[in-house]
């Protein structure tokens, strides 16, 4: 899954300008937007047990180069966008902590089958987006696909992700995000997260299940609502809220730690406050 971190740390990521100024054109600002809350969120992939966490964001545009850290991801657009209204070409390294069943794991049958590693996936992503397309000359439709592999010998395998997202403000200081992704991952990776070994079956209970296979693990929908609080979006104090959901896909719905103890079908949500620089 997209970790639902990532999606609820988007809270730092739904606040660009909602409005143009008689003296500049708010999206050539230079800006940093700082965001903190909290998400509820599966405790694991396909896991029918919630937790709350907390959730933190920063996204940024400097010189014409946009940057994001969202939750254990963060990724950097090496190519400098000069002219905000034009066709937005995007390129850029991405790295991702993994934090899939290394801990907080509620289900006394998974829990049995031992704590994995905490993958470390480094890739990179290319998109394209367009301001000013439907609504405003401020609204935006963007669409990418990131491909990650884990360096750290967790499930040491791939995971690809495309992804497309709209977002429009609605007056200088309400705005609202909604995006669709799926996730595809390697053998390996459906292996490290989803198969029940003959050990792990005697350990836990749950019968053996091997899912070493490719396919894709699961899709997903979000939707981000960015109110400003003090100032308008391009400065100040901002209230974040969202949700989303995930589904399992069927592959790996089929394994013992979704179909037996969990649930294909994810939920989560968050709430935080931001600042805008």
């Amino acid at each position: 899954m997209k970790s639902a971190l990532v999606a609820i740390a988007s809270l730092a990521a739904a606040a660009p300008a909602a409005a143009q100024t008689a003296v500049e054109d708010p999206l050539l600002k230079e800006t940093v937007t700082v965001a903190a809350g909290a998400a509820y969120v599966p405790s694991y992939v396909g896991s029918d047990d919630y937790l709350v966490v907390p959730a933190i964001g920063v996204r940024g545009s400097v010189s014409g180069f946009h940057f994001q850290f969202r939750g254990t991801q963060a990724s950097v657009d090496l190519i400098r966008n000069s002219d905000p209204h034009a066709i937005d070409l995007q390129f850029g390294p991405v790295a991702a902590v993994n934090l899939n069943r290394t801990r907080a794991i509620r289900d006394p049958q998974v829990r049995a089958l031992g704590e994995l590693d905490t993958a470390i996936e480094l890739g990179g992503y290319v998109g394209i987006a367009k301001t000013g397309i439907i609504t405003s000359p401020y609204d935006t439709l963007s669409a990418n696909i990131t491909y990650t592999h884990d360096v750290a010998g967790a499930h040491d395998s791939y995971k690809i992700t495309p992804a497309i997202s709209y977002g429009t403000p609605l007056s200088r200081k309400a705005y609202v995000l909604v995006s669709g992704y799926a996730d595809f991952v390697g053998r390996d990776y459906g292996d490290y997260y989803f198969t029940v070994t003959p050990a792990g079956s005697v350990a836990s209970g749950l019968p053996a299940f091997s899912a070493r296979r490719s396919g894709m693990l699961g899709w997903g929908a979000t939707a981000l609502v960015n109110l400003s609080l003090t100032g308008d979006l391009t400065h100040g104090l901002s209230m974040v809220g969202g949700g989303g959901y995930y589904r399992v896909g069927n592959r790996y719905a089929r394994s013992p730690i979704v179909a037996i103890v969990g649930d294909r079908d994810q939920f989560y949500g968050g709430l935080g406050l931001a600042y805008t620089f």
